[in-house]
């Protein structure tokens, strides 16, 4: 399951050897890690969970659609790549609260650009250092939300780059899991986009999908394997 969590970060425990840190926190161990990255991946609210500076552990489908890709591309990238801060007072008061232990909720106005249609886009990135307190420095869960103001879906008849590239894959017979494979995302990843296309497009199922896709110039005509247009 690909969502771009990181596996060789690490913390520094402060009566032993570093330890490896994982996204997934206290549920990091058997099964719940995967259930952390599978509710992750279901949340339609854009989610990325980061470390102390600020660098993408792991990103859900949601927020790598912001920028027209997929989870695992947004892994390393860092925050303040990824959106601008109107005031970077933010961003030092968020720094200094890490630095200094301080567990709450820290509001940031941000703008960035869509690379679906190269909009300038405004929201709010709350950013929230959580885990166990006994454990410094504490990973950083920021959530996205978009202004209301801003373009709430692509026009019916277009597609992200993403969308365009699982279609393509779906019109060639791969099934679901490959398409994740493929993609660097997971089966809940691709079917998120597949669903958000059904419903702009209002239709039902794979097969009514690629036909759409056909007809609306989202892959090309004349390639096979299927391609995006």
């Amino acid at each position: 399951m690909d969502n771009g969590a990181a596996d060789d970060t690490a913390e520094t425990c402060p009566n032993g050897p570093v330890a490896p840190a994982d996204p997934a926190g206290p549920y990091a161990g058997g099964p719940w890690r995967n259930y952390f990255l599978i509710l992750l991946d279901r949340i339609p609210t854009p989610i990325a969970v980061c470390n102390a500076e600020g660098e993408v552990l792991i990103a859900n489908p949601a927020m790598a659609e912001q920028w027209g890709t997929s989870p695992g591309q947004l892994r390393g990238r860092s925050l303040l790549d990824l959106f601008r801060p109107r005031a970077k007072e933010q961003v030092y008061r968020i720094a200094e609260a890490v630095r200094l232990g301080r567990r709450s909720r820290y509001p940031v106005e941000v703008h960035w650009r869509s690379a679906s249609d190269g909009t300038e886009r405004e929201g709010e990135l709350t950013v929230d250092p959580v885990g166990d307190s006994s454990v410094q420095p504490p990973v950083l869960l920021a959530l996205l939300r978009v202004r209301e103001t801003d373009p709430p879906v692509p026009p019916r008849g277009t597609a992200s780059p993403v969308e365009a590239r699982i279609l393509a894959l779906a019109a060639g017979g791969a099934t679901t899991a490959s398409i994740g494979t493929a993609l660097g995302l997971t089966v809940d990843g691709v079917n998120y986009h597949l669903t958000r296309l059904a419903r702009r497009w209002r239709v039902q199922g794979r097969t009514a999908l690629v036909a759409r896709a056909y007809v609306l110039g989202v892959l090309a005509p004349d390639a096979w394997p299927p391609a995006p247009a």
